[in-house]
């Protein structure tokens, strides 16, 4: 599925672009769409997520998008089951590693315990695949290990249920860095990046299909890494994870597929596909320019973040930008129906 069709019914959801008076006048650039409040109701599981976040020495954009994940939780009295923590986690130089200083000031006390006390799942995007001076990836797995913090990474792919009693949504979290691939490339010599091998992206593949095959016990199944599959961001699509991933995708029946990378917030559906393909990448990083590779579908060049609300009968996700306000809404049920709410 190398080449999904969008949707080809009444344009499938409205992008959130608007032309805005001051824009014109200017002669350039892109206004908003306005936002609107949309009440959270209902005794259901919450997931608030980010992407590509960590900047370094400039945390002004992260620092905005979490105030407005914490006032948003609190507006609405969401006691969030977790955290999803897109990848792209620390940008740039991390002297000290699992010691560094940038733990308390980007993480514990950017997404304080006070409002979201609940574990934050983590995944590696390509700048946490740096030395910077040493590997930032294998501190994000050390911080995880110590055991006095909210950082869950305890492999670079894992599994996990949620909530504990009676459990409606299984999360399966994998690292989509790959070797050599067009919107990746293999990092140039003597560059301080680096990305798995082959052989690792093979045991993942195997690994990825045998969680799959597992029974699966909840309504809904969840597949999140930092790289998008399709994409109208910057990068484009992935072709490693479409060939890789994208058929596994369509024979285990993947409710949704999340992701970061590209800054910005996307929403893209295709005839046909069984996955919901959601990307949040706009937590603090510099705002990509999108493109219309896959008409038809959502985005938008805001900062912001977004939320998960599962129920036995029903998903729910929202993006937000960094007031709170509601910039897009879709429900999707176990059997694979989408509705466009806004």
């Amino acid at each position: 599925m190398s080449d999904p069709k969008p949707l080809s019914r009444r344009r499938f959801i409205q992008r959130s672009f608007a032309f805005s008076a001051a824009a014109s006048l200017s002669g350039c650039g892109w206004g908003v769409a306005p936002t609107t409040q949309d009440p959270v109701t209902g005794g259901v599981s919450h997931y608030l997520m980010v992407g590509d976040y960590g900047l370094a020495g400039n945390d002004a954009d992260q620092t905005s998008v979490a105030s407005a994940m914490q006032a948003y939780a609190e507006k609405w009295k969401i006691k969030a089951d977790a955290l999803l923590m897109l990848g792209d986690n620390f940008y740039g130089n991390m002297p000290g590693g699992v010691d560094s200083p940038r733990w308390q000031t980007q993480f514990e006390q950017m997404y304080p315990s006070s409002i979201f006390d609940c574990p934050a799942y983590a995944l590696p995007g390509n700048h946490d695949y740096q030395n910077s001076p040493q590997s930032k990836v294998d501190a994000e797995l050390a911080y995880a290990q110590r055991g006095n913090t909210r950082w869950r990474m305890p492999a670079l792919r894992y599994r996990f249920t949620f909530p504990a009693l009676n459990p409606t949504v299984t999360f399966i979290v994998l690292d989509s860095n790959m070797p050599n691939e067009k919107a990746q490339p293999i990092p140039p010599a003597g560059s301080n990046f680096y990305t798995p091998t082959d052989a690792e992206r093979l045991d993942q593949l195997a690994w990825l299909e045998d969680s799959l095959a597992q029974p699966l016990l909840t309504p809904f199944l969840v597949v999140m890494g930092h790289h998008p599959l399709y994409s109208n961001g910057p990068h484009g699509d992935n072709q490693t994870l479409i060939r890789d991933w994208g058929p596994l995708f369509v024979k285990y029946r993947v409710h949704l597929y999340l992701a970061g990378h590209d800054h910005d917030l996307q929403h893209l559906e295709f005839q046909g596909h069984p996955t919901s393909f959601f990307i949040s990448g706009a937590g603090g990083a510099e705002l990509n320019t999108l493109g219309d590779r896959h008409p038809g579908n959502f985005g938008s060049e805001v900062h912001g973040f977004s939320h998960l609300q599962v129920r036995p009968d029903v998903m729910i996700l929202r993006h937000l930008d960094a007031t709170g306000g509601l910039l897009h809404k879709f429900t999707k049920t176990p059997n694979g129906v989408v509705t466009i709410v806004k």
